[in-house]
């Protein structure tokens, strides 16, 4: 792990500027076993921000973020909240999928959750986005990215659903937060019990952001 993307970021860049100069950041190792750094999608001046882990094996094979399974149920649940999903900027805390390969040698890699040091690493980009885009809300979609926009951990159970200020040395002062689960994790309650209610409480979630936003 070296430095960070710090010295990657050029100064005063829009996204698309960004975007482009992401493409050469070096500042972790998750660029090595990457296809390609996936940045962002929606609207550069969207009141609505959500923003993800990392991508995974489909986004980094596409360069678009939530283009994969966890994409497909976040925007049902943008839906099921009233929201277009085009409307909304979407994102990640980490730019590089960090995986391991699956021990059969199959086709799809599979997801290893980034460390603290590659939230650290990344954050100059995040930052440099969100100071941009300027959202009225920032939805972090998991642990791993209420890390990145809060500044330090947070229990998801403890904060999920709350319209809370942002860090006072955060890049984008005068934006709420809202902290909610991320998507992938009702993934893994397809077709099982608790389905319905982790759903109905993701888009309850989106709902109070959305509804923030509009304040």
């Amino acid at each position: 792990m070296n430095d960070g993307a710090g010295r990657w970021v050029p100064d005063g860049a829009g996204v698309e500027e960004l975007a482009r100069a992401a493409h050469a950041c070096r500042g972790c190792e998750l660029w090595h076993d990457a296809t390609q750094v996936v940045f962002s999608s929606g609207p550069p001046d969207a009141a609505l921000a959500l923003v993800g882990e990392q991508p995974g094996d489909r986004e980094d094979r596409e360069g678009e973020p939530f283009v994969g399974p966890a994409g497909r149920v976040l925007a049902d649940a943008l839906e099921a909240a009233g929201l277009d999903a085009g409307s909304v900027y979407l994102t990640n805390a980490v730019k590089h999928f960090r995986h391991t390969e699956r021990p059969d040698r199959g086709r799809r890699r599979l997801h290893k959750t980034p460390d603290v040091a590659h939230v650290r690493a990344c954050l100059p980009w995040l930052e440099a986005e969100l100071a941009t885009v300027r959202p009225r809300v920032v939805v972090a979609l998991g642990s791993t990215a209420a890390r990145a926009v809060l500044g330090s951990s947070a229990r998801i159970g403890e904060l999920r659903g709350r319209v809370l200020d942002a860090p006072e040395k955060a890049a984008f002062p005068e934006a709420s937060v809202v902290v909610t689960t991320h998507p992938s994790a009702l993934l893994r309650l397809r077709d099982r019990s608790g389905w319905d209610d982790a759903f109905a409480a993701l888009v309850s979630d989106l709902a109070t952001a959305s509804a923030a936003a509009d304040a």
